[in-house]
């Protein structure tokens, strides 16, 4: 008897372990494909151009591409930015000193600085998506002041933002540009990149008028086609379209390149072989919480894909979200802006789990062609260890959020549906973006001998210290048994910043703390390997995930 009341006590404290969200049924159906689980998240950018080739960014480079089965693509802002009076780049600054004129006017142009970051790519197997900007000092209509100082404040909207003083001049920079590329990585490559004209040309990034983009933007086309027709050339990568100035701008762009005049040929029309818009989140501090407002960004992608279906003729386009965050300061820490607190742990890698699921269906609601999702995020030298940048990684050791891309590289195939006691899709999110309920939910694929479900348990706000029960089932196993494996990311496993505050928070970190940190920012398996039997077709797991965690169950046969 006394056994028995103790296994009796220990199943009532189970059930009130759970009782907050309670368990959670999950289903999967691995014999009925809806879709290819395309990459598009094997994109990632960063302002800092010149952190490509320190020690520090050159090793989370290789790890993006070893995480990715597919080539990923690098988008970086300063590509023609001049050299300023200070000797090294800044946050949100950098340069590579491409072009300069001589004392009587003439182009001198100087790849090496380029070279570098380029080469940096090529050598592990990336790609560059090539952004043209931005307007270096020599070439500007307003050069002074041309250099900006983010860390010590000042205006940040100086001379690389303002039109060439000479539109030739400037297709005879991408002219040249797109031909040295050609002679020193082959045309087969270059071929392979993708090239796109400034960034957020519709806010203080662009210092001229909507015009005197649509002419910038079409003699950089006209340059590069010459030196490469068959290279590929889109844009504008306009700011959040759910603001209708953004849409606006957006659409009359495309109208622009569809039926407009072109400014450098004087025809009708210019290449736009992609279309790019950002869409970012907008988190806040709600009674000294932080609420991440996930339908806000959801609400960006879901405008932006009306924009495009909105021109028939541009059916089955290829587009790229070229920014796709939380929020839109990846330089801004959480010293500067406390709702930007979300970026050292799990709140930031089940977002990013939750959210990426939903682009999926709002790919598929919307019928379209999504090439890639760029998270404007990187690393950031000289900066305090976990100072709450919005970054992959800090001082060489990942973050959570790294290993969620991780999960989603060992990710292929088909999507096979999911069933979810009350699941969200992202059209409820959007419509209910207020709510702070659990959302506890999955997506899955398959191949020819493995099925994998990433599950997760996201919140909105950073309040919630709770446990879900969860309990899975996955359907149409043509096999008697399985081999499992269980990756998770949560304050337990594949974690280096609970490991960092276990190691007392230090800023000078010892060669032995180094070695701890790296480790526990690596994914990490949450149970050991198992085979299971296929009862029916049918496999059955049930697990515990806590608030903010984000599992990967792995299949195979």
């Amino acid at each position: 008897m006394r056994y028995l009341a103790l296994i009796l006590a220990f199943l009532i404290c189970f059930n009130c372990l759970f009782a907050q969200n309670g368990a959670v049924s999950i289903k999967v159906n691995a014999s009925k494909p809806i879709g290819k689980m395309n990459p598009f998240w094997s994109f990632f950018g960063y302002d800092e151009a010149n952190y490509t080739t320190r020690k520090d960014g050159q090793k989370l480079l290789t790890e993006l591409q070893h995480l990715s089965p597919v080539p990923v693509y690098i988008r970086t802002h300063n590509l023609l930015t001049s050299k300023g009076k200070s000797d090294g780049p800044d946050l949100k600054w950098s340069f590579t000193n491409a072009y300069k004129e001589d004392k009587n006017g003439h182009p001198v142009y100087n790849w090496i600085i380029l070279d570098s970051i380029i080469d940096t790519y090529i050598q592990r197997g990336m790609k560059p998506l090539m952004e043209i900007g931005f307007m270096p000092k020599d070439l500007s209509s307003h050069p002074e002041p041309y250099e900006h100082k983010w860390s010590t404040g000042g205006n940040l909207w100086t001379g690389w933002t303002y039109p060439p003083k000479d539109y030739n001049k400037w297709r005879e920079l991408l002219y040249q540009w797109v031909k040295h590329s050609v002679a020193r990585y082959g045309k087969k490559e270059v071929t392979t990149w993708l090239w796109e004209v400034w960034n957020e040309p519709n806010i203080s990034y662009w210092s001229g008028t909507f015009d005197e983009y649509c002419k910038l933007y079409d003699y950089a086309a006209d340059g590069l086609k010459k030196a490469c027709p068959e290279c590929t050339i889109g844009g504008p990568h306009s700011t959040s379209p759910r603001d209708d100035k953004a849409f606006n701008f957006l659409t009359k762009f495309i109208k622009h390149c569809l039926h407009g005049k072109n400014y450098a040929t004087g025809k009708t029309g210019t290449p736009l072989q992609y279309i790019g818009f950002h869409a970012k989140g907008s988190p806040e501090i709600v009674n000294g919480h932080i609420r991440m407002n996930m339908g806000v960004q959801l609400k960006d992608i879901q405008r932006g894909f009306e924009a495009v279906n909105s021109f028939p003729e541009l059916k089955n386009i290829p587009v790229i979200i070229g920014e796709c965050d939380p929020e839109g300061c990846a330089a801004c820490s959480e010293t500067r802006d406390p709702q930007y607190g979300y970026r050292n742990g799990t709140m930031y890698s089940s977002y990013t789990a939750a959210f990426f699921a939903r682009i999926y269906d709002l790919m598929d609601q919307y019928k379209i062609n999504l090439r890639g999702a760029v998270s404007w995020s990187f690393e950031f030298e000289d900066q305090d260890w976990f100072a709450s940048f919005r970054d992959l990684a800090t001082h060489g050791i990942d973050k959570p959020i790294l290993n969620v891309f991780r999960m989603f590289g060992l990710m292929g195939g088909e999507r096979i549906p999911v069933h979810t006691d009350n699941g969200l899709n992202a059209t409820d999110i959007i419509s209910n973006n207020s709510s702070t309920a659990n959302d506890i939910n999955a997506i899955a694929c398959k191949n020819q001998n493995s099925v994998y479900v990433m599950v997760w348990n996201f919140n909105e706000e950073d309040i919630s210290d709770s446990s879900s029960l969860v309990t899975l089932t996955i359907d149409g196993i043509g096999k008697n048994k399985v081999l499992i494996h269980h990756y998770r990311v949560d304050k337990q496993f594949s974690n280096s910043f609970e490991k960092w505050k276990a190691l007392r928070k230090p800023q000078q970190v010892s060669e032995a703390q180094f070695n701890e940190l790296e480790k526990a920012g690596q994914l990490q398996l949450f149970t050991s390997p198992a085979w299971k039997k296929v009862d029916n077709r049918k496999v059955d797991l049930t697990f515990v995930l806590p608030d903010h965690a984000v599992s990967l169950i792995q299949l195979t046969w």
